[in-house]
C-alpha cells in the first residue's frame, strides 16, 4: 500500500513538535504555506526565536535520503534548522542540522558530483537532484559515512 506523502509530512512535524514540547521548548506548527518554516520555536527565556523545516522520509525502497532543491544551497541562515525524520528505523530518528551545514554538505555534493564523468565517459550536465544522505556515492571531506550521526537528536542547538 502506497502512503500519502502529506500523512507522512504531517507525522514528521508531530514528531519533531512532540520532541520539543517534551524537552520543555515551546514550539508550534508554522500556517500551512509558510515559505520557510514549519515549527517555530520561541525560547521562553529570551532567547531568539528559531524556524525548523521538517524534512520527512519513509520510503522502504533505496537509500535513505531526503530530497532538497537547489534554494536549500543558498540559504545558510543562523535562525533556522533543519529536521530530518526518518520513519525507516524503529524508534524513529531525528538528525537536527543547521542550514548552514546543510547548504555547505549539498554545496560540496554538487561539486563532486559534477566532477564525476557518467558511465559513458562524458561530462554531466546540471545536477537537477538535491539529496542530504547519510552517506554519499561521491566522497567529500564534508560528508565521510555516517556524517550526520552526529547531528542525530542534537536538540540542544536550539539554545
Amino acid at each position: 500500500m502506497k502512503r500519502d506523502k502529506n500523512l507522512t509530512g504531517a507525522a514528521g512535524e508531530h514528531l519533531v513538535l512532540s520532541r520539543l514540547l517534551s524537552r520543555g521548548i515551546l514550539a508550534s506548527q508554522a500556517p500551512r504555506g509558510t515559505r520557510k518554516a514549519d515549527i517555530l520555536v520561541n525560547p521562553l527565556d529570551g532567547r531568539k526565536p528559531r524556524l525548523i523545516q521538517v524534512k520527512t522520509t519513509s520510503a522502504e525502497k533505496g537509500a535513505l535520503g531526503w530530497k532538497m532543491k537547489d534554494e536549500h544551497m543558498t540559504d545558510t541562515s543562523s535562525d533556522l534548522l533543519y529536521c530530518f525524520v526518518d520513519f525507516r528505523s524503529s524508534p524513529e530518528r531525528v538528525f537536527v542540522i543547521p542550514a548552514n551545514k546543510v547548504a555547505e554538505v549539498l554545496v560540496a555534493v554538487d561539486k563532486a558530483w559534477m566532477k564525476k564523468p557518467k558511465k559513458d565517459g562524458t561530462k554531466r550536465d546540471k545536477n537537477m537532484w538535491r539529496m542530504i544522505k547519510p552517506h554519499f556515492i561521491v566522497k567529500t571531506e564534508l560528508t565521510p559515512p555516517n556524517w550526520m550521526d552526529k547531528y542525530l537528536e542534537k536538540w540542544d542547538l536550539l539554545n
